[in-house]
């Protein structure tokens, strides 16, 4: 009997038994088209229609994500529909080893997210924990925990989560979007994969993420070392990859893996520095240290790897400033368990309140921790009670204030001046965060983004390719200013062409691709792209989106509201 991993979907039509009887023959229309949309929608991620049950639709995907990818899309594709009383879904989607009979698939995991596609409300998406625990630390979407629910006929109860919108561009997620083609590898160029756990706890897998994060931004000081970005590592980080592999996909020379376990007050490391063109060890290390000196080491290392790549230590004024350390290294430990909530802070509203917790006990402990107060403000504005400027402007300015050297302060105190209005001193911010830390391509897609909002499109274009070089997996809200850039520059045809491109379509590239076809003279499609739009923030309006669309041109800002607002966003 065959047998297969798989994420299952089972997308209900709401009051499907009533319609028909109301309108059986316009309803049959309905259905078949919604039936079409489906097929189309979930081959188009790599998933198959398994079955159909009169107005059920059962599919598979190898992917969870593409999963939920799938079934976001189909519920905002429907929402836009031009029928005056479009259908209504209720899904499900699970996770679970399933028996193959044929082209069908059957056994438990179908019928459990058949009861959990039974628990969601119209126009909504459930998840079961299961499913939900495979796709957190990369999720484009946000969920509400609904808790354990007790399903029809079966035995054990099963935790169910809610769809609750898009999720908003998030600094720590690695959410690749694209699978990048081999490229020539750059000279003196280092790709540092997330460090295991020795022994697989999986409890100090905050302490390996971070220690991986500290050494990429050390390495990063060296200004010839190209180190590819974060983002890029970790979004490789669940593959088990071969260096060599890595090095093709990254277009890097050197590879770096880790081991760290923590045992009592002391840090074992394990260091392996690969050539990926062959595939062979350059050099190797095992470090036991005391945790008070772990910041210390890392310095080190990161000066031996670069020489190792350098072929010789680089002059002391080809180093960038470094950050300030933590004089309380307990606070340091606390820092990285709030980075580790903050992860998934954007998934779960908890995890936030978590992060914000421990930066807090941070601050605590070492008043004088700049990274703490930058990073327990990026927390604290996932939350809902969060508003400009009371809830973060005073810890961002002194996070800048103890460490001007500290790049996250920087990139969070640009955005902070752009929502001021101060357009010059947020140009002037986000550029120190990019020279502090050249390898982040994060930090270089929201330098794009300020770029274009100032008025300098071209200059955001510059900065999107070296972004992309960072990082080819760069995720879905980082690629898409390159669209915006289009559109500000009035070309709208690129701009639709970059935003279409897009593995999967976020509320901001509706809405920009909507505007774009508003100055196209494409009305019927611009509204549509509103609708689905919509579909996942029904009270939102134009002003909502030119509060963060901080165009310095006021005539770009009129223009766009205009065209949203005859696309049909309230205003």
């Amino acid at each position: 009997m065959e047998r297969r991993l798989a994420a299952i979907m089972v997308a209900d039509i709401v009051g499907y038994s009533s319609l028909m009887e109301t309108a059986e023959e316009h309803t049959a229309e309905q259905v078949a088209r919604c039936q079409e949309l489906i097929r189309e929608n979930v081959s188009s991620l790599g998933g198959r229609v398994f079955n159909t049950a009169g107005d059920a639709c059962l599919a598979e995907f190898g992917s969870a994500i593409n999963a939920l990818r799938s079934a976001a899309e189909i519920r905002n594709v429907l929402a836009s529909s031009s029928d005056g009383n479009p259908l209504k879904l209720r899904i499900g989607l699970h996770l679970a080893d399933v028996v193959v009979r044929d082209d069908d698939l059957v056994g438990d995991g179908v019928n459990v997210a058949t009861r959990i596609q039974q628990e969601a409300e119209p126009d909504s998406i459930c998840v079961s924990g299961t499913f939900f625990d495979n796709i957190r630390r990369n999720s484009p979407l946000a969920f509400e925990d609904l808790g354990e629910r007790r399903l029809k006929n079966l035995s054990e109860p099963i935790r169910i989560y809610r769809v609750r919108e898009e999720m908003a561009r998030h600094r720590l997620q690695s959410a690749p979007t694209r699978v990048p083609t081999a490229g020539e590898k750059r000279p003196l160029s280092l790709a540092v994969l997330p460090f295991r756990v020795m022994g697989g706890d999986e409890g100090q897998r905050f302490l390996a993420e971070g220690l991986t994060d500290e050494l990429i931004v050390e390495l990063a000081r060296f200004r010839r070392l190209f180190v590819s970005s974060r983002s890029a590592s970790f979004a490789l980080a669940d593959a088990s990859p071969d260096p060599v592999n890595v090095g093709n996909t990254l277009g890097v020379r050197y590879v770096l893996e880790g081991q760290v376990r923590k045992l009592g007050d002391q840090v074992r490391i394990g260091l392996t520095l690969t050539e990926t063109e062959s595939g062979s060890v350059v050099w190797s290390d095992k470090i036991t240290r005391p945790f008070t000196e772990v910041l210390d080491l890392l310095d080190s290392v990161a000066a031996r790897i670069a020489a190792t790549v350098f072929g010789r230590m680089e002059d002391a004024s080809m180093i960038t400033a470094r950050r300030k350390p933590p004089e309380n290294m307990s606070a340091f430990e606390c820092l990285l368990r709030g980075i580790e909530h903050h992860r998934l802070g954007g998934v779960l509203e908890e995890h936030s309140r978590e992060a914000v917790k421990w930066f807090t006990r941070a601050i605590e402990l070492d008043p004088s921790y700049a990274a703490a107060y930058a990073w327990r403000v990026c927390a604290a504005s996932d939350l809902p009670e969060f508003s400009f400027p009371e809830s973060g402007e005073r810890d961002i300015r002194r996070a800048l204030e103890l460490d001007p050297c500290d790049a996250e302060a920087n990139r969070i105190t640009s955005f902070f001046e752009l929502l001021k209005g101060d357009f010059d001193q947020a140009a002037r911010l986000m550029r120190r965060a990019m020279e502090l830390n050249p390898s982040d391509a994060y930090i270089k897609a929201r330098c794009a983004a300020v770029s274009t909002f100032i008025g300098e499109p071209m200059e955001a274009l510059r900065l999107l390719d070296e972004a992309e070089a960072l990082d080819p997996l760069l995720p879905v809200w980082c690629i898409e200013e390159r669209g915006v850039a289009d559109y500000a520059l009035g070309r709208y045809e690129e701009a639709l062409e970059a935003l279409g491109r897009l593995v999967f379509q976020t509320f901001r590239s509706r809405l920009y691709r909507a505007a774009a076809l508003m100055a196209l003279g494409r009305p019927e499609e611009a509204g549509r792209l509103v609708k689905e739009a919509l579909a996942s923030k029904p009270n939102f309006t134009v002003s909502r989106f030119l509060f963060q669309e901080r165009y310095r041109d006021p005539l770009l800002r009129q223009q766009l509201r205009r065209r949203l607002e005859d696309a049909g966003l309230p205003p």
